[in-house]
Protein backbone atom coordinates (compact mmCIF):
# COMPACT_ATOMS: atom_id res chain seq x y z
CA UNK A 1 0.00 0.00 0.00
CA UNK A 2 1.43 3.42 -0.99
CA UNK A 3 0.69 6.62 0.78
CA UNK A 4 0.70 10.45 0.78
CA UNK A 5 2.72 12.69 3.15
CA UNK A 6 4.06 16.20 2.66
CA UNK A 7 7.80 16.65 2.00
CA UNK A 8 10.01 16.58 5.16
CA UNK A 9 13.62 18.30 5.11
CA UNK A 10 14.64 14.71 5.78
CA UNK A 11 13.33 13.44 2.12
CA UNK A 12 15.82 16.12 0.38
CA UNK A 13 17.87 14.34 -0.34
CA UNK A 14 16.11 11.14 -1.22
CA UNK A 15 14.01 12.83 -3.75
CA UNK A 16 16.61 14.58 -5.51
CA UNK A 17 18.56 11.51 -6.18
CA UNK A 18 15.38 10.34 -7.30
CA UNK A 19 14.94 12.89 -9.90
CA UNK A 20 18.70 13.21 -10.86
CA UNK A 21 19.06 9.35 -11.71
CA UNK A 22 15.58 9.56 -13.47
CA UNK A 23 16.44 12.28 -15.95
CA UNK A 24 20.30 11.13 -16.30
CA UNK A 25 18.70 7.64 -17.37
CA UNK A 26 16.34 9.89 -19.90
CA UNK A 27 19.10 11.33 -21.29
CA UNK A 28 17.94 14.71 -19.43
CA UNK A 29 20.71 15.54 -17.17
CA UNK A 30 21.16 18.88 -19.12
CA UNK A 31 20.50 22.36 -18.66
CA UNK A 32 17.27 23.91 -19.01
CA UNK A 33 15.34 20.87 -16.90
CA UNK A 34 15.11 19.93 -12.90
CA UNK A 35 17.97 18.02 -13.08
CA UNK A 36 19.60 22.33 -12.70
CA UNK A 37 17.19 23.62 -10.74
CA UNK A 38 18.95 25.57 -8.04
CA UNK A 39 16.03 24.16 -5.14
CA UNK A 40 16.64 20.48 -6.17
CA UNK A 41 18.56 19.48 -3.02
CA UNK A 42 16.05 21.89 -0.60
CA UNK A 43 12.34 20.59 -1.87
CA UNK A 44 11.01 21.01 1.65
CA UNK A 45 11.69 24.62 2.09
CA UNK A 46 11.09 25.47 -1.94
CA UNK A 47 7.24 24.25 -1.36
CA UNK A 48 5.14 24.56 1.06
CA UNK A 49 2.99 28.03 0.66
CA UNK A 50 -0.35 28.40 -0.51
CA UNK A 51 0.75 28.58 -3.86
CA UNK A 52 2.67 25.12 -4.08
CA UNK A 53 3.42 21.74 -2.38
CA UNK A 54 5.61 19.32 -2.50
CA UNK A 55 4.40 15.25 -1.80
CA UNK A 56 6.35 11.94 -1.42
CA UNK A 57 4.82 9.00 -2.11
CA UNK A 58 5.97 6.30 0.32
CA UNK A 59 5.59 2.18 0.04
CA UNK A 60 3.67 0.07 2.95
CA UNK A 61 7.58 -0.17 4.40
CA UNK A 62 7.82 3.84 4.52
CA UNK A 63 10.17 4.31 2.24
CA UNK A 64 10.42 6.41 -0.52
CA UNK A 65 9.81 5.76 -3.47
CA UNK A 66 8.18 9.00 -5.51
CA UNK A 67 6.76 12.23 -5.07
CA UNK A 68 4.70 14.89 -7.02
CA UNK A 69 3.98 18.42 -6.41
CA UNK A 70 2.43 21.58 -7.97
CA UNK A 71 3.22 25.53 -7.87
CA UNK A 72 1.12 28.59 -8.92
CA UNK A 73 1.77 29.10 -12.36
CA UNK A 74 1.74 32.73 -12.68
CA UNK A 75 1.77 33.24 -16.80
CA UNK A 76 -1.64 31.70 -16.70
CA UNK A 77 -4.56 32.86 -14.65
CA UNK A 78 -6.14 30.32 -12.27
CA UNK A 79 -3.80 27.76 -13.12
CA UNK A 80 -1.40 25.12 -10.86
CA UNK A 81 1.58 23.73 -12.87
CA UNK A 82 1.91 19.82 -12.35
CA UNK A 83 5.86 19.53 -11.19
CA UNK A 84 8.52 17.25 -10.37
CA UNK A 85 6.60 13.49 -10.52
CA UNK A 86 9.07 11.06 -10.23
CA UNK A 87 8.67 7.59 -9.32
CA UNK A 88 11.28 4.80 -8.59
CA UNK A 89 11.83 2.20 -11.21
CA UNK A 90 10.57 -0.18 -8.78
CA UNK A 91 7.28 1.62 -8.77
CA UNK A 92 6.95 1.63 -12.43
CA UNK A 93 4.42 -0.03 -14.01
CA UNK A 94 1.81 -0.16 -11.46
CA UNK A 95 -0.40 1.83 -12.16
CA UNK A 96 1.00 4.40 -9.62
CA UNK A 97 1.63 7.56 -12.05
CA UNK A 98 -2.36 7.70 -12.72
CA UNK A 99 -2.90 8.12 -8.37
CA UNK A 100 -0.28 10.70 -8.28
CA UNK A 101 -2.08 12.72 -10.75
CA UNK A 102 -4.92 12.36 -9.44
CA UNK A 103 -4.33 12.96 -5.99
CA UNK A 104 -1.92 16.42 -6.94
CA UNK A 105 -5.07 17.63 -8.76
CA UNK A 106 -7.45 17.03 -6.01
CA UNK A 107 -4.61 19.66 -3.51
CA UNK A 108 -4.74 21.92 -6.67
CA UNK A 109 -8.30 22.23 -6.61
CA UNK A 110 -8.60 22.56 -2.97
CA UNK A 111 -6.07 25.54 -3.23
CA UNK A 112 -8.36 26.98 -5.88
CA UNK A 113 -7.00 26.35 -8.95
CA UNK A 114 -9.45 25.64 -12.37
CA UNK A 115 -6.28 24.19 -14.75
CA UNK A 116 -3.59 22.11 -14.23
CA UNK A 117 -0.10 22.78 -16.19
CA UNK A 118 2.57 20.73 -17.35
CA UNK A 119 5.48 20.83 -19.23
CA UNK A 120 7.45 17.87 -20.82
CA UNK A 121 9.82 16.27 -22.75
CA UNK A 122 9.77 13.75 -25.75
CA UNK A 123 12.23 11.82 -24.32
CA UNK A 124 9.89 10.84 -21.92
CA UNK A 125 6.94 9.16 -24.15
CA UNK A 126 5.93 7.06 -20.93
CA UNK A 127 5.14 10.33 -19.32
CA UNK A 128 3.36 11.71 -22.05
CA UNK A 129 1.37 8.80 -22.54
CA UNK A 130 0.28 8.84 -18.94
CA UNK A 131 -0.76 12.28 -19.02
CA UNK A 132 -3.03 12.22 -21.78
CA UNK A 133 -4.70 9.07 -20.60
CA UNK A 134 -5.21 11.18 -17.49
CA UNK A 135 -6.81 14.20 -19.57
CA UNK A 136 -4.14 16.81 -20.49
CA UNK A 137 -4.42 17.96 -23.84
CA UNK A 138 -1.48 19.48 -25.66
CA UNK A 139 -1.23 22.94 -26.25
CA UNK A 140 1.46 25.15 -27.87
CA UNK A 141 4.37 26.41 -25.87
CA UNK A 142 3.51 29.33 -23.94
CA UNK A 143 5.00 32.25 -24.26
CA UNK A 144 6.62 31.55 -20.43
CA UNK A 145 7.87 28.44 -19.09
CA UNK A 146 9.96 26.69 -16.11
CA UNK A 147 12.67 24.78 -18.19
CA UNK A 148 13.91 25.64 -21.23
CA UNK A 149 14.79 22.22 -22.42
CA UNK A 150 11.13 21.14 -22.36
CA UNK A 151 9.58 20.22 -25.54
CA UNK A 152 5.92 19.38 -24.59
CA UNK A 153 3.22 21.23 -23.00
CA UNK A 154 -0.17 19.93 -21.47
CA UNK A 155 -3.22 21.64 -20.20
CA UNK A 156 -6.20 20.09 -18.36
CA UNK A 157 -9.31 21.58 -16.57
CA UNK A 158 -9.41 20.83 -12.83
Amino acid sequence: MYGFREITEADNKTIASLIRKSLEKARLDIPGTAYYDDCLDRLSEAYGSDTGRYYVLTDEGGEVVGGIGYSAFEYMDDTAELQKLYLDDKAHGKGIGYSMISFIEDRMREAGFKFSYLETHDNLQAAIHIYQKAGYEEMDRPGEIGHSAMTRFFIKRL
